[in-house]
């Protein structure tokens, strides 16, 4: 049946929604630990970047787990087609001319490296949310890690199943060292040219 799939050609292009929309659309990639502030950093700079007209719109772990990936595990297999599907979603949004806040765990840099692909390199951020595990589990916001501990969760990222972290992420944080207001400082600065309109 897929040779019978053709993609269909439309004639408002990304770059026209872009100039609707008076900014670049982009796809930032959170990634770190569970309880690292992914979601949480997300969220704050969603807040500013919509106080200051921009469109953007977050992809967050847990919402995306709940509908559209509900039928997956937290095996690597599973993990590896959770963040696919992922990358899918956010290139639809990104062409539609948003900025697209993704915040997940994705462990693995291969995975994180076929959204790039997927996005184009010139069109993804890898934000590196770097907490130490240890404030991630004194946190333990939603008593996972101590689940882990126990056997009760498996399969879980840094305590039974491997982090593979960024090497070279444009935007690296801890959340020990910076505030959350900080963190969207930070972040904006590095992607405040990227938002820019190619005749600004």
């Amino acid at each position: 049946m897929e040779e019978n799939v053709v993609k269909h050609a439309f004639e408002v292009t990304r770059a026209e929604r872009n100039q609707s929309f008076g900014h670049q659309s982009l796809v930032l990639w959170f990634t770190g630990l569970s309880g690292s502030g992914k979601s949480t950093i997300a969220n704050a700079l969603e807040v500013f970047l919509v106080a200051k007209g921009y469109h953007a719109y977050i992809l967050d772990g847990d919402n995306v787990r709940k509908g559209l990936n509900s039928n997956l595990s937290f095996s690597p297999e599973d993990r590896t087609e959770n963040i696919r599907r992922i990358g899918e979603v956010a290139n639809l949004m990104f062409d539609a001319g948003l900025i697209v806040l993704s915040a997940f765990v994705s462990p693995y840099k291969k995975d994180r490296a076929k959204i790039a692909e997927i996005v184009g390199e010139e069109n993804f951020i890898e934000v590196f949310v770097n907490t130490p595990i240890e404030e991630c589990e004194r946190r333990d916001v939603k008593g996972l890690y101590a689940k882990a501990r126990q056997g009760e969760i498996l399969n879980f990222t840094g305590i039974s199943a491997p982090y593979e972290a960024p090497v070279n992420a444009l935007i690296e944080i801890d959340t020990t060292q910076q505030t959350i207001e900080n963190c969207v400082e930070i972040i904006f600065s590095a992607i405040e040219n990227k938002l820019k309109l190619n005749n600004e």
